[in-house]
């Protein structure tokens, strides 16, 4: 015989909950977080349920009383909002409502035609439930209780008479306040992590530091951390709050990789010269290993002062964590076994066919574990001494499921802040197992979603998968340059600003983006041409701006209007609703707890007007399905009465969508259908 024996009542389906409670769910800081369950019981008495939340220093919270919610009878929701980082639990708990059966038995056979002869027993047994509540109730509701409970044994009264004062409005949601809990039945206890708002919500913006030195007559400079900090009001301006750092360390010399090097996949072809700078991900040489700041880059010191501008500016640094050598690193010589040896004594490289990367050594894991995790702990310290709180880390998913685990729960053991994206373009199960395990954010396959339906699906899939996976959408990223970008034209920039910015609550853009680069190194190919990767690429961003051939201004105003409305900076909240142009793309998000609610209506076409008519699901926004509401495009300022079915046409290049907010008459709940 298996399964709990002290299930008295029926409680199953908790949620959130994560691979049977194996992992924690996950939430943020001030989130409104759902927690529901199935409950129910045998027979016809009343069933309740609360949820028994606790803080990560073992405070317990008021019991927090769930309400059915939804079509089926017997799901019952509640909502807990954490007030800070760690590791928090709760628990369901079931439990027989002697009150509300009393209350529905006296009513039904009063209008079934009963007397008091017939109801003396409910009368009396409603008295002594009114006398054990007024046992544990102030002076003023216990007097009100007592007067009730004698209200019900007084025969002199007629049964209306006596039974009146104690279905009082004001008694009852008292009673609802100080239940009487019966047959208590708890399920087991869960946990959830509680990171800081910037895990769920962020704009983030990549920049290379050594594309940012001056220009000397036509050639490029290598940059340092002080040429890239003038970078950084621009960044700002923008609205981006994380800034993100591919790998700063010595890149390697050995087998070093020279521009355009995607458009060889068996080898580049160019000989490498004094001037060639290398991949950053092939990582370490003489100068030093993961631990170290490339030379041309600027000391640690100079580090520390861009992080500390970077903080001044209300940002912070996102750095790259990538757990490969290049050929020369010092690992290499000092720790041969944390590689893989093939049969003729050589070190394998990097391969993934047809492309080859003889720059790079994948780590092997498996030889050392204990010395290798010792050591990757050791060199994240050394950058969260530095001031780094976020890590983006290079294809987790090529690394031991158990090494991540650790790693990332050791780090939160004694910095809950710390923040890891896990840069995962891989198989949807390695993916989700990364975010159970711990990850605190995604890369997502959105670049590749551009269909009305692919783009819901896939929206739908995350947000349902709200409470332990959160996406980053990134539009661009040094390694994909979409076709839909390379043919698309500037609205299509547009376009994928506004579908990752408003989709998403993070969202990410590689630098030169705002410029509109499109060009690959070879028709079909996502790899742009001159890649980043492999040589410096200056911007001149000041003639941009003066010629008008910049997208910061746009994106500008999307982060503006993303940090002006909370409904952004949620996920789970993602609804999308009807139109009848398959071009044409409708959504919505609201704030639960606020009056906050933001519809988009975008068009994937970049290139033609599209018109269709909405078909918006109203109750998801809190409005009953004949209200009519104003709304105001956050774009252009334009303002218009909506209701349910509503006209678009959306020019891309005009403006290709329409981000509207709404101003509702009462707050919102989540999920819609509360009650």
């Amino acid at each position: 015989m298996t399964g709990r024996a002290d299930l008295r009542l029926g409680i199953t389906d908790v949620a959130p909950v994560v691979s049977c409670g194996s992992f924690s769910a996950r939430a943020v800081v001030g989130e409104h977080l759902p927690v529901t369950a199935t409950v129910f019981r045998e027979g016809h008495d009343a069933v309740a349920a609360d949820v028994v939340w606790t803080a990560p220093d073992g405070t317990r919270a008021p019991l927090n009383r769930m309400r059915r919610y939804g079509d089926q009878p017997d799901r019952w929701i509640a909502t807990v909002v954490p007030d800070r980082e760690g590791r928090w639990t709760f628990r369901v708990e079931a439990w027989s409502d002697p009150l509300a059966t009393w209350h529905h038995a006296v009513e039904v056979k009063i209008e079934a035609g009963q007397g008091a002869g017939e109801l003396a027993n409910d009368l009396e047994e409603g008295a002594r439930l009114l006398e054990r509540v007024a046992g544990d109730a102030d002076d003023g509701w216990a007097g009100r209780l007592t007067e009730a409970a004698a209200a019900l044994r007084d025969e002199s009264r007629d049964l209306h008479d006596r039974v009146a004062p104690a279905l009082t409005a004001a008694l009852q949601r008292y009673l609802d306040e100080h239940p009487v809990r019966e047959l208590v039945t708890p399920s087991p206890e869960y946990e959830v992590w509680v990171d800081r708002p910037r895990a769920l919500y962020g704009s983030w913006y990549e920049f290379f530091p050594r594309s940012e030195g001056p220009v000397v007559g036509g050639t490029p400079t290598h940059g340092t951390f002080a040429t890239a900090a003038d970078r950084l009001p621009a960044v700002a301006d923008m609205g981006f709050d994380v800034v993100y750092l591919p790998p700063i360390h010595p890149i390697g010399k050995v087998n070093r990789k020279g521009p355009n090097t995607a458009a060889y996949p068996g080898g580049n072809p160019h000989e490498i010269g004094p001037d060639d700078v290398g991949s950053p991900w092939a990582i370490g040489s003489d100068e030093g290993g993961h631990d170290a700041v490339h030379p041309q880059l600027g000391t640690m010191a100079d580090f520390r002062a861009f992080v500390d501008r970077t903080r001044e500016l209300g940002m912070e640094v996102a750095l790259d964590l990538a757990l490969q050598a290049a050929p020369d690193h010092p690992w290499v010589k000092s720790h041969p076994e944390w590689f893989t040896t093939k049969p003729d004594g050589t070190i394998a490289y990097a391969e993934n066919p047809p492309k080859k990367y003889q720059d790079i050594y994948p780590v092997n894991f498996d030889n050392d574990p204990e010395g290798l995790y010792a050591e990757v702990l050791r060199v994240v310290r050394v950058w969260m001494d530095a001031g780094v709180r976020v890590f983006r880390v290079d294809n987790p998913h090529t690394k031991p499921l158990d090494f991540w685990h650790w790693l990332i729960w050791k780090v939160k053991e004694t910095d809950p802040d710390v923040l890891f994206l896990a840069e995962a373009f891989t198989r949807p199960a390695m993916m989700h197992q990364l975010a159970r395990l711990g990850f605190t954010q995604s890369y997502t396959y959105f670049t590749w979603r551009t269909a009305r339906g692919e783009i819901e699906d896939y929206g739908r899939e995350l947000a349902a998968n709200a409470h332990y996976m959160r996406p980053n959408f990134f539009v661009n990223t040094p390694d994909i340059l979409h076709e839909s970008l390379q043919y698309g034209g500037p609205p299509m920039f547009k376009i994928r600003a506004v579908l990752a910015s408003m989709l998403s609550p993070t969202w990410g853009v590689y630098s030169g983006f705002e410029l509109y680069e499109h060009v690959a190194v070879r028709p079909g190919s996502e790899e742009y041409l001159d890649s980043e990767k492999y040589q410096l690429r200056p911007r001149d961003w000041a003639g941009a701006e003066a010629a008008g051939r910049t997208l910061a201004p746009y994106l500008r105003r999307l982060n503006e209007i993303r940090r002006q409305h909370p409904a952004l900076q949620q996920l789970r909240t993602l609804t999308f609703h009807p139109v009848d142009n398959p071009n044409l793309l409708c959504f919505s998000k609201t704030d639960p707890g606020s009056q906050d609610a933001v519809l988009v209506v975008v068009t994937l076409d970049s290139h033609d007007r599209q018109i269709g008519t909405t078909s918006l699901d109203l109750p998801v926004l809190g409005l009953d399905w004949h209200e009519r509401f104003g709304v105001t495009d956050e774009l252009t300022g334009d303002r218009y009465d909506w209701g349910q079915f509503n006209y678009v046409e959306l020019d891309p290049y005009r403006e290709p969508a329409h981000v509207l907010s709404l101003a509702l008459p009462r707050q919102v709940t989540w999920p819609p259908t509360a009650r």
